[in-house]
């Protein structure tokens, strides 16, 4: 619900999503108002004497100059509360699956800021009595949102007092009262389910914590060599068609994060349909239930208003932050900020503001660092620890990673996973590029890495990267000259990096086996590679051609570990370890 107040300016000059109204000294930068006799929902982006600039975040068609601009009091903000898991909201955070249970398959214009179903009964277990005394971020009551997700109301930042009145346990709305709370300066407070939050403005914690811990993905080449960390920034860019809405969703189905804020930012309608399509039906591995009792979606499509486009982000992240102070690690898939970054172009432009690079504005850094920065490892204001990780699907044109919005993004993240179209046309999916994508948290990670999977893991994926170093300077020699000139170890380089190419990178989604793989499992595959790599070096080394090598049967079933051995059934790579040493041993018997 909107409230508005009597301070009113007058529509004066309209261009698209921009409008100007005059008679608007009063109003604040970033304030709220509706627009116009349809209400539509706008937001004040600068202030120069009387005259005032808005952004709408809705189509302005049939708005007039002379219709009044009213004042709400507020920022742009959401509503915080029981009911946003499982939800499928637009950029400024109107359900979805209600506006289309009112018989239409557009958002009609002036519909209004509708946010959670306020009549909606919750069962709510009250954790507080009279003569408690609250602070800022102390839990008040709970409720179970859903099968995974208890979600405790908390008290609102900079309030404290004593509880002076409380309700029993019991079914209750949104609105309702939980407990009276006696602010410090005797101000009354009642205390709800729900609370406003703007969503421009990051929502405080006690303190950052160093990151420690990684976020597990079940994808080989990121969790074993690019590893994403708990609270880590990662950019995601790659061209059309290289496979980057497929990665965002197998992160947003494997990864290990409690809670998952999928934001379609900008795609194309058909990439969405799919994303909403497909999410609610996918079945949580963990618990065997639905995967959006665990998920967030915002969805704003390309045909939808650019304004809320460039909301959108920030919708995303505040809900994030709100389950974070919850005590939850929260991932979010930005997908992509490339199109976010082009809804600020285009409102830029309308602005008339001097263009920077590629037409982008000059603030465009700052507002992308703003957002990255709100990702991080924190101790929440009632003392727990919690996570925000941002994982954001860069769209360069043309592939073309030089552009701003990567190369910015580049600036601001600490893992870049760079998608390549010529590995997604030979069909190797996940198409990131092992040589040009990096991870600043390998390091961060390497005390978790040792001590919860094996002490040599990391060394072993450094030998592994430099073996693929290898295999890319022999391929441009290779193909100069060909591979019979290469000396056998050199040879030797090339059929190892086949190996870790075609069975260990190359992942399949659709496989049972495949489409999420341990880490146990992750570790032991590469000990079976770098065991045929010693083995075979040996046999090299005393003279046994690189083609005798090659046509050991074992190197078939080293390639066939991803679909023939099961996650749960690690012992059978161990066996097959023994195997390779066996088998070349027999090979060098014959040969000294």
């Amino acid at each position: 619900m909107i409230i508005m107040s009597n301070i009113q300016g007058v529509v004066s000059s309209i261009n698209g999503p921009v409008v100007k109204g005059l008679n608007m000294g009063s109003f604040k930068v970033h304030e709220m108002v509706t627009v116009g006799r349809q209400k539509l929902i706008g937001e004040v982006v600068s202030i120069e004497g009387d005259v005032a600039t808005v952004q709408v975040y809705e189509e302005t068609e049939g708005l007039k100059a002379g219709e009044g601009i009213h004042s709400t009091g507020t920022p742009l903000s959401v509503t915080l509360g029981p009911g946003m898991i499982g939800n499928i909201f637009d950029g400024i955070q109107r359900p979805l699956e209600k506006i289309q249970s009112m018989n239409t398959d557009f958002i009609p214009e002036g519909i209004g800021l509708l946010t959670l179903d306020m009549d909606k009964k919750w069962d709510v277990t009250v954790t507080v009595k009279v003569g408690d005394r609250l602070k800022a971020g102390d839990v008040y009551a709970t409720v179970q949102e859903t099968h995974r997700i208890l979600h405790k109301i908390m008290v609102p930042y900079n309030i404290n007092g004593t509880v002076t009145k409380v309700k029993p346990s019991g079914i209750y709305t949104l609105n309702d009262c939980i407990a009276v709370l006696e602010k410090d300066n005797k101000e009354i407070l009642e205390l709800t389910l729900c609370t406003k939050w703007p969503v421009r403005n990051p929502r405080p914690i006690k303190e950052r914590l160093p990151i420690y811990k990684p976020l597990i993905t079940g994808q080989r080449v990121i969790d074993s060599f690019y590893p994403i960390a708990k609270g880590g920034t990662i950019g995601l860019p790659g061209g059309f068609g290289t496979g980057k809405t497929v990665t965002q969703h197998q992160l947003a189905k494997w990864s290990d994060a409690d809670i998952i804020v999928y934001i379609g930012c900008g795609e194309r309608g058909n990439e969405m349909t799919d994303v909403l399509e497909e999410f609610p039906k996918l079945i949580d591995p963990r618990t065997d239930r639905p995967l959006m009792e665990r998920t967030i979606l915002i969805a704003n499509t390309s045909n939808m208003p650019v304004a809320a486009r460039e909301a959108s982000i920030y919708t995303g992240i505040t809900m994030a932050e709100y389950y974070r102070d919850m005590g939850y690690d929260v991932a979010i898939m930005a997908d992509s900020t490339s199109r976010w970054a082009e809804a600020l172009r285009e409102i830029s432009g309308r602005l008339e503001e001097m263009p920077a690079e590629e037409g982008f504005p000059a603030y465009l850094p700052s507002r992308l660092a703003e957002f990255y920065e709100r990702a991080g490892c924190v101790q929440t204001l009632n003392r727990q620890e919690a996570s925000i990780t941002i994982i954001g699907a860069v769209s360069p044109p043309g592939g073309d990673f030089s552009e701003p919005v990567t190369e910015n993004t580049k600036r601001f993240v600490s893992g870049f996973l760079a998608l390549d179209k010529k590995l997604a046309y030979a069909r190797h999916y996940p198409a990131i590029n092992y040589l040009t994508s990096y991870s600043g948290y390998v390091d961060m990670l390497a005390d978790w890495y040792e001590e919860n999977v094996a002490p040599n893991m990391l060394d072993l994926r450094h030998k592994m990267i430099v073996i693929l170093q290898e295999d890319e300077k022999l391929n441009e020699i290779v193909q100069l000259v060909g591979e019979d000139v290469l000396p056998n170890d050199q040879a030797l380089t090339l059929e190892t990096a086949r190996i870790i190419k075609k069975g260990f990178l190359q992942q399949n989604a659709l496989h049972a086996d495949d489409s999420y793989v341990t880490l146990e499992k992750q570790y032991k595959m590469l000990k079976v590679i770098d065991t045929f790599y010693e083995e075979a070096l040996k046999c090299v080394k005393i003279g046994i051609p690189i083609s005798v090598i090659r046509k050991e049967e074992v190197i078939q079933e080293i390639l066939k570990i991803k679909y023939d051995i099961p996650n749960d059934k690690s012992e059978l790579l161990d066996a097959l370890n023994d195997k390779v040493i066996t088998e070349f041993n027999n090979l060098r018997q014959k040969y000294e």
